[in-house]
């Protein structure tokens, strides 16, 4: 055989172990990638980040509880998904048969979390590649509850809470935030990461408190009371008036002198109770003034006292009002 023949057989030898050699590469990249376990949580993280709920289920291949369905889709769902940050993908690990475990570990809100997929080979593609898919499952829920409301908002969605409460259907891993911000009633935010499939998960438990402007309106409600009350006591000149503060005295007092005058207004307290709201017992004090005559001596002197006294309402709350009613034992 000449020396040409054997460079050239040679170089053909070289060519083809270079193929064979790019083609194992080849199938390792893709078997590793498109074909991969870890590519079907590729594509379902994704799918969460889009807020796309029907892909993320038809990928996850899990069943929706009897729950409400308002964060499985769109900008809750995307809301969701925004909050996790340094996603870090596992090699799978072998759990028999031919299923796996993906492990997914990444962070929410600076919190180090992890997560486990369960993945099944159904078959090949192309002949070579492995076709793997989750394992069909059923979505996790969380629950939600609300001091004295109907309503509130979850991860920037309004949701409704018949009876203060209601259970909603979640992907995972993500992280839902609900709050309670009315006018005259809120909530702090409230939150939690969801990281496996497993049921049940934290529940969500808003503590509605009155807001300061729900305060203001019942503290000017309680002030107009009083204050019309000292005006009407001093008008009909009555130490004893329909209100909740008196005067008791032996002496005689000397008409149109009686003046009544509020110098300390209650503090107003807004608590729950037995599904409604309460008005604390209020505590003020009360001046009155007035010329009286002794009985025994006949001297004229000044009356001046101030008196404590306490009182209870009723507070009647409808959609447009705040209704103040004062029970007072006279």
């Amino acid at each position: 055989m000449s020396q040409a023949l054997v460079k050239t057989a040679a170089g053909w030898l070289l060519g083809l172990m270079l193929a064979v050699a790019a083609a194992i590469v080849s199938i390792n990249l893709v078997s590793n990638s498109i074909a991969s376990p870890q590519q079907q949580v590729r594509d379902y993280l994704s799918a969460l980040q889009k807020g796309h709920g029907g892909e993320a289920l038809g990928l996850l291949h899990a069943s929706v509880p009897n729950a409400n369905a308002a964060m499985l889709d769109g900008t809750a769902l995307q809301t969701a998904a925004s909050k996790i940050t340094d996603i870090k993908l596992g090699n799978a690990e072998s759990r028999g048969g031919n299923r796996v475990t993906v492990p997914l570990d990444y962070q929410i809100d600076g919190k180090a979390l992890h997560s486990d997929f369960l993945l099944e080979r159904t078959g090949t593609e192309w002949l070579f590649f492995g076709k793997w898919s989750f394992v069909p499952s059923s979505l996790p829920t969380i629950e939600v509850t609300v001091v004295n409301a109907n309503e509130a908002t979850l991860n920037g969605v309004p949701v409704n809470l018949p009876n203060g409460r209601n259970s909603f259907a979640v992907f995972y891993p993500g992280q839902y935030e609900a709050s309670l911000a009315g006018k005259y009633f809120s909530a702090p935010t409230t939150s939690t990461s969801v990281t496996t499939g497993a049921l049940p998960q934290a529940p969500l438990n808003l503590l509605t408190k009155p807001t300061d402007a729900m305060i203001k309106v019942v503290s000017d409600k309680v002030k107009e009371f009083l204050d019309t009350c000292a005006a009407v006591a001093t008008k009909q000149q009555k130490l004893q008036p329909d209100c909740p503060f008196y005067h008791v005295t032996n002496s005689r007092v000397v008409d149109g002198t009686i003046k009544w005058q509020i110098t300390e207004y209650p503090k107003v307290s807004i608590d729950p109770f037995n599904g409604q709201w309460v008005v604390a017992p209020l505590n003020g004090k009360a001046k009155v003034t007035a010329r009286e005559i002794d009985l025994f001596s006949g001297q004229v002197g000044d009356l001046s006292a101030v008196h404590d006294f306490s009182f209870t309402t009723r507070l009647d709350i409808g959609a447009d009002t705040i209704t103040v009613t004062p029970l007072v034992s006279f």
